[in-house]
């Protein structure tokens, strides 16, 4: 089931839907994109057809923004539980070691997409990572990086370049790279790498991650500004 908001498509779907998703992707295609979706992203897509397109045309799109589950109750929809990017991540991670499954983590620094390797495997022992690399290749050797993330056999390729340049990595070199589940993932390796704090998790119980983020990085509030926009439109507008 879908809601639209804005006329962009968002799944109405819960973490173990999601979870069961990648696992039949992986058993028995075809492969499946999963796209964080925002209200930020949204708003961008209205005037960014390429990514509105992009949305469009994932598997799976996942509500990752509690102004997205506001929206949806003012307006009388079904959206009810947020599926954020990063907890998503990390529940595919988990999956991944329990069935072996293989995972190539894509972007950020070295350091960090390092340090977020070892974590993975300080948190999943046995889990197989099966490559890694930083973000800070030429846009040029694009082709080059998805031949070589064919070439690792990974099922899992999970891609944190940022918006929008994960979103055009995976527009144009996704099925190079063979994996099974493809999913952008922000700055989740930041985090994993322990370089980016995630709220406590009482706020993050009561949706107020936006809140603790933008206090720890006052600059954010020019972005944050598209929750307002959206609410208004998405409301008035009913889809």
């Amino acid at each position: 089931m879908t809601e639209t908001f804005l006329d962009i498509p968002v799944d109405v779907t819960t973490t173990e839907d999601a979870l069961g998703a990648a696992a039949a992707a992986v058993a028995e295609g075809p492969p499946l994109l999963i796209v964080a979706v925002n209200p930020e992203k949204v708003v961008k897509a209205q005037r960014d057809p390429e990514l509105r397109a992009f949305i469009e045309a994932a598997g799976l799109r996942i509500a990752d923004g509690v102004g997205l589950l506001v929206a949806s109750r003012l307006r009388g929809g079904r959206l009810r539980e947020r599926v954020t990017g990063i907890d998503l991540f990390l529940g595919l991670c988990g999956r991944a070691r329990q069935e072996g499954w293989s995972v190539y983590l894509l972007g950020a620094r070295s350091e960090v997409v390092h340090a977020a390797a070892q974590e993975l495997s300080r948190r999943l022992p046995g889990i197989s990572v099966v490559g890694l690399r930083d973000g800070y290749f030429a846009r040029s050797d694009a082709v080059e990086v998805a031949s070589e993330i064919a070439r690792s056999g990974a099922d899992l390729l999970f891609v944190a370049l940022g918006s929008p340049l994960q979103e055009a990595f995976l527009r144009q070199h996704g099925p190079a790279t063979r994996a099974r589940v493809l999913m952008g993932v922000g700055g989740s390796f930041d985090v994993l790498a322990g370089r980016v704090p995630r709220a406590p998790q009482a706020m993050r119980a009561l949706g107020l991650e936006w809140l603790y983020r933008l206090w720890r990085e006052p600059r954010r509030i020019g972005r944050m500004l598209a929750l307002p926009i959206f609410l208004v439109r998405a409301v008035l507008r009913g889809s």
